[in-house]
C-alpha cells in the first residue's frame, strides 16, 4: 500500500493539474473571446462615432462656405445661390435662416418645412466643445435628421439640414448583422441615424458598446442581441481547451517558461538592434492619373541572419510598448536615408516619409536628431515627410503643434496616416499644422463596392482641399480603387497595385525598370501622335 501512494499521489496530483488548468483554460479563454469581441465591437463605435464626426464636419464646411458669400437673405437670388449649395452637397438637404430663438425666418427649399413634425428652440440645442455650434434633432414625417446651427450675428443664425444616411453606419460583420444595430445619438439621447439589417431586432436585452464624441454632443452605440454575441467568434473555444488540458500535464514546466517568455521577445529585439537587424523596405508613392512616381515610404522590416524576414505587426506593437520603437525608427532612418541619398541628390522632387509614433515625436530632442541625421547624410529636409500615426493619441496636444511647427520650419513636411479610423479629428489635424492627410486602407478597400466609402473620402478630400492639405490614398491594390478614387478627387496613391514594399536594391532595380518602360511608353505616344 505505501509503495502505491507515490504513484497514487503523482497520478492525483496530475488529474488536480489537468482540472486545474482545464478550469483555468475555461475562464481564460472565455474572457480571452468576450474581451476580443468586446475590443472589435468597440472599435465598430469608434468608426461609426468617427463616420458620424467627418459628417457634422462637412456640414459645417457647407455653412462656412454659405456664410463666406455674405449674409444670406430670404430675397429670390439669395436663396437660389444657397439652394445651388445644397444641391452640389448630397448630405446636406436644407439650409435654413432662424432668428436668435431658433425660429425659421426662411428656407432654401421651403418646401421641406411641412414634413418637419417638429422644431426645437435654442434652449434645447446642444452646444459643441468649442461653443462654436449647436447640433439638435429635426423631427420629420419620413424620418429623422440633424440639424447644425452656426451664428451669423448676435440676431441671426444659420442651420444645416443634414441627413445622416444609414448607410454610414452598415458596418456589423455578417454573423451579427441581422441580430444588431449600429446607432447615432445625440448626448441627450435622441437617435439621429440608425442601421438595422432585420426589422424586428429587439435591443430590450442588447449588449451595448459606445463611444462618445470629445468635439460634438454625439455618441455612436453598437447593440447586439446576446444569443448571437455569444455565438460570435467562439471557434477558438475547444481547441483552448484542449490544448489546456494537454498543458496541464507540465503545468510546472509552463510556468517555468511562461516566466521566460515574458523576457524573450523583448531581449530578441535588444539582439536585432544590437546586430543592426531592422532594415528599411521601400514603398513608391505614385500619382494615379499618370502613374508616375513621386517618392517611397520607409517601412519596418526585421531582416534575421538567416535570411527570414519578420513582418511588422509581429514586433512594432512590442517595440512601442517597451520603448525600443525610438532605437528601431532611428537605426532604420539611418540606412534609409544612406541608401537613398543618391536618388534624392539626382532628383530634388521626390520625397522619402518614414513613420514616427505621437511618443517619440514629442520626445526629447526628437526635431535636433533628426536635422542632424538629414544633414550628415547631406539630405534636403524639405524631401523628408514625417508621418504620425492617427491610431496612438496625442499624449500633449499643445506641445506636438509645436513640435511639428518647428519641423516645418526647418523644411520638413508632416503628414497625418490612417486618417478616418484614428484618434484625431480634422479640426484637430489643422490645428496641428499637418501638410499631407493619407487616407487609411480602411476606406480604400471597400470604395468600389461601398457607395458609403466613397462618400467618406469625397469628403475627407474636400476637407483637405479647405486645408490646404494634400491627399494619398494607402492600400492601392486594383485598377478598379484607383479609378474609384480618382472620381472621388484623390490624385496621389501608394499600394501593391506599383509596387509591395521592397529591400533597397529590389526597390532601385524596379524604379529603374519603371522609369525605362516610362520613357519607352512615351516615345511609342510621340510616335502614334506624329
Amino acid at each position: 500500500m505505501m509503495r502505491r501512494w507515490p504513484y497514487l499521489a503523482r497520478s492525483a496530483l496530475v488529474a488536480a493539474s489537468v482540472a486545474a488548468f482545464a478550469a483555468g483554460g475555461h475562464f481564460v479563454a472565455t474572457t480571452a473571446i468576450e474581451t476580443q469581441q468586446a475590443r472589435q465591437l468597440e472599435e465598430l463605435a469608434n468608426i461609426a462615432l468617427r463616420r458620424s464626426e467627418v459628417a457634422v464636419d462637412f456640414s459645417v464646411a457647407t455653412l462656412n462656405d454659405v456664410m463666406q458669400r455674405g449674409p444670406m437673405t430670404c430675397d429670390a437670388a439669395s436663396l437660389q445661390a444657397v439652394r445651388l449649395k445644397v444641391y452640389q452637397r448630397s448630405q446636406v438637404k436644407d439650409i435654413r435662416l432662424v432668428n436668435r430663438e431658433g425660429s425659421v425666418i426662411c428656407s432654401a427649399y421651403s418646401e421641406t418645412l411641412e414634413f418637419d413634425n417638429e422644431w426645437v428652440t435654442r434652449p434645447r440645442m446642444l452646444q459643441t466643445a468649442d461653443h462654436s455650434l449647436l447640433l439638435f434633432r429635426v423631427d420629420q414625417i419620413n424620418g429623422v435628421a440633424l440639424g447644425v446651427l452656426k451664428d451669423i450675428d448676435a440676431q441671426t443664425s444659420l442651420v444645416a439640414i443634414l441627413g445622416v444616411s444609414a448607410i454610414l453606419f452598415d458596418i456589423l460583420p455578417t454573423e451579427l448583422r441581422d441580430h444588431g444595430e449600429v446607432m447615432a445619438q445625440l448626448d441627450n439621447g435622441a437617435d439621429i441615424g440608425r442601421f438595422a439589417a432585420s426589422q424586428v431586432f429587439d435591443a430590450t436585452d442588447a449588449v451595448t458598446f459606445s463611444s462618445a464624441s470629445q468635439r460634438y454632443p454625439l455618441r455612436a452605440l453598437v447593440r447586439i442581441a446576446p444569443d448571437a454575441l455569444r455565438r460570435w467568434n467562439r471557434d477558438g473555444y475547444w481547441p483552448s481547451m484542449l490544448l489546456a488540458g494537454v498543458l496541464g500535464l507540465a503545468f510546472g514546466l509552463l510556468l517555468t517558461r511562461a516566466v521566460a517568455r515574458l523576457e524573450g521577445p523583448i531581449a530578441d529585439i535588444d539582439r536585432g538592434l544590437a546586430r543592426h537587424e531592422f532594415k528599411p523596405y521601400f514603398q513608391p508613392t505614385f500619382h494615379l492619373r499618370t502613374g508616375t512616381i513621386g517618392g517611397c515610404e520607409v517601412l519596418a522590416r526585421w531582416v534575421h541572419r538567416d535570411g527570414s524576414v519578420t513582418p511588422p505587426m509581429n514586433f512594432i506593437p512590442l517595440a512601442e510598448s517597451s520603448g525600443r520603437i525610438e532605437a528601431i525608427t532611428w537605426q532604420i532612418l539611418a540606412l534609409a536615408l544612406k541608401e537613398m541619398r543618391p536618388r534624392l541628390a539626382a532628383d530634388k522632387y521626390f520625397k522619402m516619409s518614414v513613420n514616427i509614433t505621437p511618443r517619440h515625436l514629442l520626445s526629447e530632442g526628437f526635431v535636433e536628431r533628426l536635422r542632424r541625421e538629414v544633414m550628415d547624410n547631406s539630405v534636403s529636409a524639405r524631401q523628408i515627410v514625417i508621418e504620425v500615426t492617427e491610431r496612438e493619441a496625442f499624449p500633449d496636444l499643445e506641445k506636438a503643434a509645436a513640435v511639428i511647427e518647428a519641423l516645418r520650419e526647418h523644411g520638413f513636411k508632416v503628414a497625418m496616416d490612417d486618417v478616418g479610423v484614428g484618434h484625431s479629428g480634422l479640426s484637430q489635424i489643422k490645428r496641428l499644422g499637418i501638410n499631407i492627410m493619407k487616407i487609411d486602407k480602411f476606406f480604400v478597400d471597400t470604395i468600389v463596392q461601398d457607395g458609403s466609402a466613397a462618400t467618406i473620402v469625397e469628403m475627407l478630400v474636400r476637407l483637405a482641399a479647405k486645408l490646404r492639405m494634400n491627399v494619398i490614398a494607402e492600400g492601392i491594390e486594383t485598377a478598379e480603387q484607383r479609378q474609384a478614387l480618382l472620381g472621388c478627387g484623390v490624385e496621389c496613391g501608394q499600394g501593391y497595385l506599383v509596387s509591395p514594399p521592397l529591400p533597397f536594391a529590389k526597390f532601385d532595380e524596379f524604379l529603374a525598370a519603371y522609369e525605362a518602360k516610362a520613357e519607352v511608353d512615351a516615345v511609342v505616344r510621340q510616335a502614334s501622335v506624329a
